[in-house]
């Protein structure tokens, strides 16, 4: 039976809050389910998530309950706190720690596509370097008319720490989004409602400002559609829906590139 954990959470932006927000919705697939706690929620919360930034979150994380478990996320952290993650903000290790506190021993390796394991062993913190320094943060396109496609790619964006986040749901709106703003890559699905996919990718790959990476999404393709979709300035085109690990390996290499020229995204020659 499920077990729901409502967590208080204090500060963040705007962007971090929608990246948690789209993992608790993916929770309730699980057997352990996370919910924002709002005043007028059934239970008390169980979990305090603290952004160490927020004077207003500082002030709020003051004296409570002591069966109120605190994850305090920045420098400084005070002695209450249960666990502590400094900056860059990597939720999925975040979600690792409230699985540890919460769920039972049988459900920790459960898969259902959060790749809660996806950050190792590894630092909290990337290493200093042109990501942290970069003057503003990567932003992807999903262009899709499917709402339960765009929340599952957003979440995989999101692992990938990719939060600034803009969704079509229309050819034509992902074209208006691809002129108007500098992506590092576009999510595109080919079975968007208002336009054939090898038109919209044509139309993309000629977008200004450029976009480095175009990931497509195609009901079973060929062989021959794969490599038509590269010749068109696709990136590569995956099975939809795609499966966690060739999609994770995807947003790696856009990751990898990203890193490798400073944080700004240089996009590949056509043809």
């Amino acid at each position: 039976m499920a077990q729901r954990v409502f967590v208080k959470v204090l500060g963040f932006s705007s962007a971090e809050r929608h990246a948690l927000n789209t993992l608790f919705r993916l929770s309730e697939q699980r057997e352990t389910v996370y919910s924002l706690w709002e005043p007028q929620a059934p239970e008390l919360p169980r979990l305090a998530l603290v952004d160490g930034r927020s004077e207003a979150a500082r002030q709020d994380s003051g004296p409570t309950d002591k069966s109120l478990k605190l994850i305090w996320i920045g420098s400084v952290a005070p002695a209450s706190s249960w666990r502590s993650f400094e900056r860059p903000l990597f939720w999925p290790k975040v979600i690792k720690a409230m699985d540890e506190l919460f769920a039972s021993p049988d459900s920790l390796d459960l898969d259902l596509g959060l790749d809660l394991d996806f950050a190792g062993d590894g630092p909290d913190t990337l290493p200093p370097g042109p990501l942290q320094e970069a003057a503003a943060p990567p932003r992807a396109l999903i262009a899709s008319g499917n709402r339960d496609q765009r929340l599952y790619l957003r979440a995989r964006l999101a692992l990938a720490e990719l939060t600034q986040v803009d969704e079509a749901q229309t050819g034509a709106q992902a074209l208006e989004m691809a002129r108007a703003h500098a992506y590092c890559v576009a999510l595109v699905d080919f079975g968007l409602p208002d336009v054939d996919g090898w038109t919209l990718l044509k139309a993309l790959h000629a977008a200004r400002p450029a976009i480095a990476h175009v990931i497509a999404t195609k009901s079973s393709p060929s062989l021959v559609e794969r490599v038509r979709a590269r010749l068109g300035g696709a990136s590569v085109l995956l099975g939809d829906p795609p499966q966690p690990a060739t999609l994770r390996n995807a947003l790696e290499k856009v990751g990898r590139q990203r890193r490798s020229h400073g944080g700004v995204m240089v996009a590949r020659s056509p043809g």
